[in-house]
This record gives structure tokens, sequence and C-alpha cells, in this order.
């Protein structure tokens, strides 16, 4: 987050610029506002990791997502393939994880 970010946050809160800009308030703020983002990071992660994904190497929730979707994804491709070995079509699965190599 930015200064700017957190800033625009303390007022969204109801603080005042100037209350937030007055010594060490917007020092203080930052380290609640990274401590916030940090429990949060830490709930998704948890969640993703509780239904079987693995959370990748994303430092912010988003990467974190991207990873999620990018799995989802590849389940998906597989269990396609997988369906369609099962009624003979192994040329159709090795396209399909072919495409999820791309």
């Amino acid at each position: 987050m930015t200064k700017e970010e957190i800033i625009e946050m303390g007022i969204q809160a109801g603080i005042s610029e100037p209350v937030l800009l007055l010594g060490n308030n917007l020092k203080l703020l930052t380290a609640f506002a990274k401590l916030v983002a940090q429990h949060e990071r830490e709930a998704v992660a948890n969640w993703i990791m509780g239904k079987g994904f693995a959370t990748g190497h994303g430092d912010t929730i988003v990467d974190m997502l991207d990873e999620l979707e990018w799995q989802v994804a590849e389940r998906e491709r597989e269990a396609c393939a997988k369906r369609l070995e099962a009624v003979g079509c192994h040329h159709c699965a090795e396209n399909i994880r072919r495409k999820g190599q791309e």
C-alpha cells in the first residue's frame, strides 16, 4: 500500500487528514494497515490450502488468487482429459494436456 492509499483509508475511516499526518500517527496507521493486510493474506492462504490447493509464491492476495485460478483450470483440463481417455479418445486427451503446458 502506498502512503496515499493509507491516508485515504484513514480518511474513509473517519480520521481527519491533519490528525493522520500529525506526529507519529501515519507511521502507526501504516503499521496497523500492514498487520490487517497480513491477517487477510493469511486468511485467504488458509482457505486456499484448506481446499487442497497450493498458494504458490504469492506475496499478495491477488497473486494467490491468480495461482488458484491456474490450479483450478489445470484440474479441469485433467478431468476432461481423463474422461476422454475413458471413452477411447486418447489423442484428444493428449491435446488437452498439451494445451495446459502452453
